[in-house]
């Protein structure tokens, strides 16, 4: 069983780095590009993933594997507290690699070499200073939209690793981790292409490096597969599923 699983989470994780390896192995350089017209797709795509956005989108993701998987009140709790723990844990690591690499983000970057401004004592200040300062200086860029310096105002923390993409990552593993040995194919695959489409738009939003990608790729891999073995031992187990299908005969 063990076997079968980190074999479906591995091959998961390969798939999901394709696109941030292949970007890290040319050498793609992000620079602004306002004419690219699916840059505004790509931020609401994101946005599924941001705060308070991904709070919501957790609890429907939640609430769609207990009813995709048919588990009855208890074991759906059980699930739900699996599920819970592995978000949120995940975001908690990210949040704690994050302020002991300090990697500035591409935009900061960018706005560096626009703007001479010091990315060190940019991010020597607090978040609200941090978000006057964009403002100030992309007030009237015409290189980039107004909505994307709003979204950069609310980003300025640091760039290593992605937590949108260890966010739809592991919940994109979890689906190959529970969803898929158990039939549930479309929705393991919608969720693999949300994934892979909100990493590609942490690229493309000059918020992050592909190396940042990988990383949060192969943490979620780890967070998908403790996840998915606690499921199948709490959860999935034949003695759990005997009594899962002799209280749904009793209702």
């Amino acid at each position: 069983m063990l076997s079968g699983l980190a074999k479906r989470i591995f091959i998961g994780v390969l798939i999901l780095l394709i696109m941030p390896v292949f970007v890290w192995f040319i050498d793609w350089t992000w620079t602004p590009n306002e004419d690219n017209p699916i840059l505004k797709p790509l931020f609401w795509m994101t946005e599924t993933a941001s705060s308070p956005w991904g709070a919501i989108t957790s609890v429907v993701l939640a609430l769609w594997f207990v009813w995709r998987l048919r588990l009855t009140f208890k074991l759906g709790a059980l699930l739900i507290a699996i599920l819970a723990v592995t978000i949120v844990g995940g975001q908690g690591v990210k949040s704690a690699i994050k302020e002991t690499m300090e990697e500035p983000r591409p935009f900061v970057l960018w706005m560096e070499n626009e703007f001479q401004l010091d990315d060190n004592a940019f991010y020597a200040l607090p978040r609200k200073e941090r978000a006057r300062i964009v403002e100030q200086h992309l007030k009237g860029e015409e290189r980039v939209p107004p909505w994307l310096s709003k979204h950069w105002e609310r980003e300025t923390g640091y760039s290593f690793p992605s937590g949108h993409t260890l966010f739809t990552a592991t919940w994109a593993l979890l689906g190959i981790g529970m969803l898929l040995p158990r039939r549930r194919y479309i929705s393991a695959v919608v969720l693999m292409v949300w994934a892979i489409t909100v990493a590609g738009s942490r690229l493309l939003l000059g918020m992050h490096w592909p190396e940042d990608l990988i990383v949060s790729v192969l943490l979620s891999g780890l967070f998908a597969f403790l996840a998915s073995w606690a499921a199948e031992y709490w959860v999935f187990s034949p003695r759990q599923v005997a009594v899962n299908l002799a209280e749904k005969c009793e209702e």
